[in-house]
């Protein structure tokens, strides 16, 4: 079974994120707050994938992005954006983001994005 670590700033977004997914099937190993975080935990836990906010304080989710990708450049990385974000969600896709789901999220995108990843993983 895939692992996920959960990135975003606000607490309610990780755990609306997590219950979509532990509700789906899914394992969430980790959440982290911010961009810097999320470097940290994605070299102590591997994950298989990362949601990853992109509007975050110390660090934002590209930022973050590149450097996992730096790290490890096979990283499955979602980028979770706000409507009219297009020009964000551009530069995430272009630095390596896998995929993208827009908020408010829709549980059925959620999941069926993250089953399109984790089917490749396996």
């Amino acid at each position: 079974m895939a692992t996920i670590l959960i990135v975003d700033d606000a607490a309610f977004m990780r755990m609306m994120i997590k219950d979509i997914l532990v509700n789906a099937g899914l394992q969430v190993i980790g959440e982290a707050e911010n961009g810097l975080q999320a470097v940290e935990k994605y070299q102590e836990l591997k994950p298989d994938l990362v949601t990853m906010d992109i509007t975050m304080p110390e660090l934002d989710g590209i930022q973050a992005l590149k450097r996992i990708r730096e790290i490890d450049p096979d990283a499955n990385v979602i980028m979770c954006s706000a409507m009219g974000q297009q020009a964000l969600v551009l530069e995430a896709i272009q630095s390596g983001a896998k995929d993208f789901i827009v908020k408010p999220f829709q549980k059925e995108r959620v999941v069926e994005t993250i089953h399109q990843l984790t089917e490749s993983i396996k």
